[in-house]
Parts: structure tokens; sequence; C-alpha cells
């Protein structure tokens, strides 16, 4: 089964909504090298992982939180968003050393991404 295995969060201070989420939720932050941009990590009430994500600059005025859901071909999964009556906004693009990913739409207007693990980056 395909389940959520990032979040990006958009925001137009960085610093400050980092802030915020390590204050209020605990999350746990961490630089990738790149400015503007950090990667973390959240754990469920008992401790467990949970899912992590990424937090950067807010790229266009309505660019909100998009979940990206794991699938094995970003390339199958679009067809079949489309043939379900979603579409496919941003076709499938490469995140080098990490894999693909495309942002799609649902049959009610949700903004989501599919992600496609590079396992040869590994």
């Amino acid at each position: 089964m395909a389940t959520i295995v990032h979040i990006d969060v958009a925001s137009d201070k960085p610093e400050r909504a980092k802030k915020f989420y390590e204050e209020i939720f605990g999350w746990k932050f961490f630089s990738p090298g790149m400015p503007d941009y950090y990667l973390f990590e959240t754990a469920g009430l008992d401790g467990t992982p949970g899912v992590g994500g990424g937090l950067g600059l807010r790229g266009a005025p309505d660019q909100r939180i998009t979940c990206y859901i794991g699938v094995d071909s970003v390339d199958e999964y679009c067809s079949k968003i489309v043939a379900g009556g979603g579409k496919v906004l941003t076709p499938k693009m490469t995140v080098p050393g990490w894999g693909y990913l495309a942002n799609c739409t649902d049959t009610e207007g949700n903004v989501f991404g599919i992600w496609q693990e590079d396992k040869s980056a590994k």
C-alpha cells in the first residue's frame, strides 16, 4: 500500500517556521547545506519514527504544505491518477541523488505529490 513518505512545508521565513515547529511539536531539523532549506524528522507520541520532510521558501503565493506518497513508479501512478479523475500538475522530475517526483491533484482539487526513490543512488 502506498503511504505518505515526505512532507514539504512552504514558508515565507524558513527560520521563523523552523522555530515554530521545533518549539510547538518538537520536530528535529538539520541543514542539508542548501540556503533557506531544512530537512526534519518527526516521531509518534510513543517515540517511534514518524514522517519526515523539508521546510523551505515558498515557491508561489498559493503554495501550502504538500504531502508526498511513496510509489514504485511515478510514471505508472501519473497514469492511474489521470484515469481516476485527478490531474498531473508538474510532470515527473528528477531530484538528483534522491529520486523522482510529480505533483498532482485528486478529484477534489487537493494538491499532493508522488515520490519514487532512486534506489541506485543509495
